[in-house]
C-alpha cells in the first residue's frame, strides 16, 4: 500500500487493465489498498483512532411521501454526489451509502494526523456544497419545501474496523465512536453540524462559543456537544 499507483492519466490504462482502478470509497486511492486490506480483514480485526462524519437530509421521510419517486432519487443522488466530493477533498473515505444518509471515516485507511479537522472541515463543505445544489432542486421540484437541509453529526475516538459480515466481503468500523456520531447527527437541525466535545478538542480552531447539552439515546449522560453552522 505504500507503493504510488497511478490512478489517472495514460499511466494508468496498464493498470486498469488488471482492474485497478480508482476506489468507488476515495478516488484518490485504487482498489488495490481497498484488496489489501480486505485480506487481512479475513484473519483480524484492527482497532483505530478515526473521526466518524455522518450525514443526513432532514424530513426525508415527510418528503418522501409527497414527491414522484422519480424526482426524490434526484435529490438523493445529488446529496450523495455532493457529500461524497466534500468527503474526498478532505481525505476522508466514503464508507456506506443509506439512500438519504452517509457515513464516512477519517484517518481510516488513509492516514490523516489532523483527521478530526478534516471531517469538520469536510462537514462545513457539505452544507455549502448542498445548500446551493438542493435550493436549485427545490426551484424546480414544486413538492420540495423552501430550504432543504443537510444534519450533521462528528465524533472522535476508537473502534473496530473489519468485515463483520460473512454474507458480504464489505468493511466498516463498528463501536461506541460510531454510535456517538450517529446519535449527534440524528439531533442536528437542518444545516447544522453536531461536532462532540472529543472531536473538538482535537480541533479547536475550528469550533465555536456555540453548545448544546443533549439527551442522546442510549447514552446514560447528557453530551455536550459544539453546533458549527456553516457561513456562521
Amino acid at each position: 500500500m505504500g507503493v504510488p499507483i497511478p490512478i489517472r492519466g495514460p499511466l494508468a490504462v496498464p493498470f486498469r487493465i488488471f482492474g485497478v482502478t480508482q476506489s468507488k470509497m476515495n478516488p484518490n486511492i485504487c482498489t488495490i489498498c481497498e484488496r489489501a486490506f480486505r485480506r487481512v480483514q479475513k484473519h483480524q480485526h484492527v482497532t483505530a483512532i478515526v473521526t466518524i462524519l455522518f450525514a443526513d437530509i432532514r424530513g426525508y421521510t415527510r418528503l418522501s411521501e409527497r414527491m414522484d419517486p422519480v424526482e426524490l432519487s434526484e435529490i438523493v443522488s445529488v446529496f450523495q454526489g455532493q457529500c461524497a466530493q466534500a468527503i474526498w477533498a478532505h481525505n476522508g473515505i466514503v464508507n456506506k451509502q443509506m439512500g438519504d444518509g452517509l457515513m464516512a471515516i477519517f484517518n481510516f485507511p488513509i492516514k490523516i494526523e489532523q483527521h478530526a479537522e478534516m471531517a469538520m472541515t469536510a462537514a462545513l463543505d457539505i452544507q455549502r456544497r448542498c445548500k446551493a445544489a438542493l435550493a436549485a432542486l427545490a426551484a424546480r421540484f414544486s413538492a420540495t419545501p423552501d430550504k432543504l437541509g443537510i444534519g450533521v453529526g462528528i465524533h472522535s475516538g476508537q473502534v473496530e474496523i473489519g468485515e463483520f459480515s460473512t454474507v458480504r466481503s464489505d468493511f466498516t468500523a463498528i463501536g461506541g465512536t460510531v454510535n456517538m456520531a450517529a446519535r449527534l447527527e440524528s439531533q442536528a437541525a437542518a444545516g447544522e453540524i453536531l461536532v462532540s466535545s472529543e472531536s473538538a478538542a482535537l480541533a479547536p480552531g475550528l469550533v465555536t462559543k456555540s453548545t448544546r447539552s443533549l439527551a442522546l439515546k442510549g447514552i446514560e449522560h447528557p453530551v455536550l456537544a459544539h453546533v458549527l453552522i456553516a457561513g456562521g
